[in-house]
């Protein structure tokens, strides 16, 4: 029986949201196998998705890596659609060669090599491609493209799918919630509820992606204030945040908010099991974001180089975006000057809920 694959690498958030497709994919093609071919780095976020038949993780820079990947994937063939969703040559021309030997129109959907191999993407992508690094219109016009765009990347998906729009999805074991279950009878035992997540960087790329830790302390104490001090931060990021956290944590505790350091060398799924426990988080633009939307948690979410458009919240959420000229340039210098307080507190305090 014919099989959709879905190859999509990247960044593990872009791996993420992209789970969106699966509902709207088993309810189009109800009795088709999906698979799914990602980074080894992004294999924990869609291993488990009850939707994905089979993860197969690709490294395109390991000599012999592309090789094993077609022997595996041909046990799947032949394809009934091939979803190519990523734009790196090696990957490109894969999707080309699965596609190829099925023949019928309308396989291969998503990035490719022609003929002559350059890269390129079919037309029903194009509303996604035509604002990236492909675009046919050039950098200039895929730029303002995104800028104007107002759909988030969910519902583009599901248009150029011809599906319904679906969310993402990032199931647990019981060994992850077991994690979470240990922290919260343990570090985060004595923390006041509701707890809010404070995830306000974006590891050591995006400096433009961030808030300050001036600018995180200063929020958190105007939200504590708000609440009558009935309230508890856990700071969480990836290992390039343990140093800025520690100095978040350090601020916190002169000016006596409680608060606990969740760690950043946490796994993926125990990393999504804390998230999973808060009560709202506060994001930048980041992995934590779309473990918080897959996870259903309330988040509060704010954006200066990158499109809050993009976003899909599912009516769970907030977004801030930067109104200084430079938004959602995908600059890494960007101003963030206009994420400010004032800004901010109103949907957080919106978004928490009752002690």
């Amino acid at each position: 029986m014919p099989a959709i694959l879905i190859l999509k690498t990247g960044a593990l958030g872009d791996v993420l949201r992209t789970t969106s497709i699966l509902p709207g994919l088993q309810t189009r093609y109800p009795d088709q196998r999906i698979v799914w071919l990602t980074a080894p780095s992004a294999v924990d976020l869609v291993r488990l998705h009850p939707r994905v038949d089979r993860v197969v993780a690709v490294d395109p820079k390991k000599p012999g890596d592309l090789e094993r990947c077609r022997a595996e994937l041909a046990a799947f063939a032949p394809w009934l659609r091939v979803l190519s969703l990523d734009d790196e040559e090696p990957l490109c021309a894969l999707a080309s060669e699965l596609a190829a030997p099925w023949g019928a129109p309308g396989v291969l959907s998503g990035a490719y090599l022609d003929r002559e191999g350059q890269r390129r993407y079919t037309q029903d992508v194009a509303p996604w491609f035509d604002m990236g690094l492909l675009s046919v219109h050039g950098k200039e016009r895929a730029d303002a493209l995104k800028v104007a765009n107002e759909k988030s990347h969910a519902a583009i998906y599901a248009e150029m799918f011809g599906i319904e729009m679906g969310e993402p999805e990032l199931p647990l074991l019981p060994e992850h919630e077991a994690f979470a279950r240990r922290f919260v009878q343990g570090q985060a035992a004595q923390l006041p509820r509701p707890w809010v997540g404070l995830n306000t960087g974006s590891g050591g790329r995006w400096e433009s992606k961030k808030l300050s830790p001036e600018r995180t302390v200063e929020l958190a104490a105007a939200l504590a204030d708000a609440r009558g001090g009935t309230l508890g931060f856990v700071l969480l990021g990836g290992p390039e945040e343990a140093e800025r956290n520690r100095e978040i944590g350090a601020r916190l505790a002169a000016r006596n908010l409680a608060h606990v350091d969740a760690g950043t060398d946490n796994g993926l799924l125990d990393f999504a099991a804390l998230v999973a426990r808060l009560d709202l988080l506060i994001t930048s633009d980041s992995l934590a974001l779309h473990v918080a939307v897959a996870r259903r948690v309330p988040v509060l979410a704010f954006f200066a180089p990158t499109s809050a458009a993009e976003i899909e919240l599912y009516g769970r959420g907030a977004k801030v975006s930067s109104t200084a000229p430079d938004y959602c340039s995908y600059r890494r210098d960007a101003d963030t000057s206009t994420l400010t307080v004032a800004r901010l507190l109103p949907p957080a305090l919106a978004l928490l809920p009752e002690a």
